[in-house]
């Protein structure tokens, strides 16, 4: 089994500094302590042997939260520190981005340091950020508003669909209802370098009459086809079925033990039927969760409180996240919501999405996750590493060690 460890990036601080240093999110001193941090982090994964490192993509957070606008950027500095783990941009809000550039970037990173990127795209939820960078109302992910889903999950497979083709083809054309390759469509007449194209550029670049009729994106990366690639699911069977189709690795958030099972069965069925191969369960599928080690199970529900309990209930739940931990017993015509940090973790843990207690307690709840509840076994956990920012480095590296050195050795 294979491990992420997803840092969610965030100035260090209380609520209270952050209302007396507001916007927090514009000092730069403070922010480079984060960068600094996560440098010292990714470091010491390396070090314990995890197989990559990972933030969230997101913009405009003058609060001091999730504070990571080009994980893929402050990554070229980290490959040059460390020495074997691969890093993740988990993810890349793909409808926010040039689909062009967004190929070309993986590309030069690829050769930068190769076999050293990982690649996980995402469709985006937060609205403030989201129309912002798009120009576009209404086209954010959404679990409330299906016209703004619709249209966003109608971008994001164009402009993932631009992606794929930039990076394996030599010359292409593409003529979509967001994005036309070339522009116009129809071709773009007097390019004066047309000669020089037509001698040594890729077949099919010019048509007749010297228009650009097809472009070819530089450079193609250096593992072929592509980078593994990824895809974060949290709800919505069609993110699944087309991670599958596509052959990329699913990243699962629904963790009871029933359900998961269920989105594994239905990855393998959709990767086999894609001409993927006799795929088994838990192949190319990564299981999203929470961890928390301590000396008791006490201990590490604590540390569970702490750090992703209080982001949850201060924040997260906002958005309708603590959705992926409701019971019977919640409300229907809201969204979930628990009295404080510790009901939050509490929740995360009974719903098996937080594995939380000693070493030796947290590798037996590992071990139905890993076997798929039954059969086959697990290729990656991505660990939601909720610790930077909320408690000191000295904790995030204990949490960091004692998961290396005591539970994943039993996992292979």
């Amino acid at each position: 089994m294979k491990v992420n460890v997803m840092a969610i990036p965030k100035i260090p601080a209380s609520n209270e500094e952050r209302a007396e240093l507001r916007p927090i999110g514009r000092n730069a001193d403070r922010y480079s302590e984060l960068l600094e941090e996560l440098e010292e982090l990714a470091v010491f994964a390396d070090q314990c042997g995890y197989d990559s490192m990972s933030t969230v993509e997101h913009h405009f957070h003058t609060e001091g939260l999730e504070m990571m606008p080009n994980w893929l950027l402050f990554s070229a500095k980290l490959a040059a520190k460390t020495k074997q783990m691969a890093f993740m941009p988990l993810s890349i809000v793909l409808p926010a981005h040039d689909p062009i550039r967004v190929a070309e970037d993986i590309a030069l990173f690829d050769h930068m340091y190769p076999g050293r990127l990982q690649v996980c795209f995402a469709r985006g939820y937060q609205k403030r950020w989201m129309q912002t960078l798009m120009q576009r109302e209404n086209a954010a992910s959404s679990f409330t508003d299906k016209e703004s889903d619709k249209l966003n999950r109608e971008i994001f497979d164009e402009y993932l669909e631009i992606v794929l083709k930039a990076l394996t083809e030599d010359a292409w054309n593409y003529d979509g209802k967001h994005y036309k390759v070339p522009m116009p469509f129809s071709g773009v007449t007097d390019w004066a370098g047309g000669e020089v194209t037509r001698e040594f550029g890729a077949e099919g670049e010019l048509d007749e009459a010297g228009a650009v009729r097809k472009v070819g994106v530089v450079p193609p990366p250096k593992t072929k086809p592509y980078p593994d690639m990824f895809l974060p699911y949290s709800g919505s069977e069609q993110t699944l079925i087309d991670s599958a189709q596509r052959g990329f690795t699913a990243l699962i958030l629904e963790s009871k033990a029933d359900s998961f099972r269920e989105k594994c069965e239905t990855y393998r069925e959709h990767l086999v039927k894609a001409g993927h191969g006799d795929a088994k369960l838990g192949q190319k599928v990564g299981a999203v969760r929470l961890i928390a080690l301590g000396d008791s199970k006490e201990e590490a529900l604590e540390h569970a409180a702490n750090t992703s309990g209080w982001d949850f209930w201060n924040y997260f739940a906002k958005f309708g996240f603590m959705e992926l931990f409701r019971t019977e017993e919640d409300p229907k015509d809201k969204f979930v919501a628990l009295e404080d940090k510790y009901a939050v973790a509490q929740r995360m843990y009974d719903t098996d999405h937080l594995l939380a207690g000693t070493p030796d307690e947290v590798s037996e709840q590992m071990e139905s996750l890993h076997r798929c509840h039954a059969d086959g076994e697990l290729e990656w956990l991505s660990w939601e590493f909720y610790a930077q920012g909320n408690v000191g480095l000295d904790e995030q590296k204990r949490q960091l060690e004692l998961f290396a050195d005591k539970v994943r050795p039993r996992f292979p």
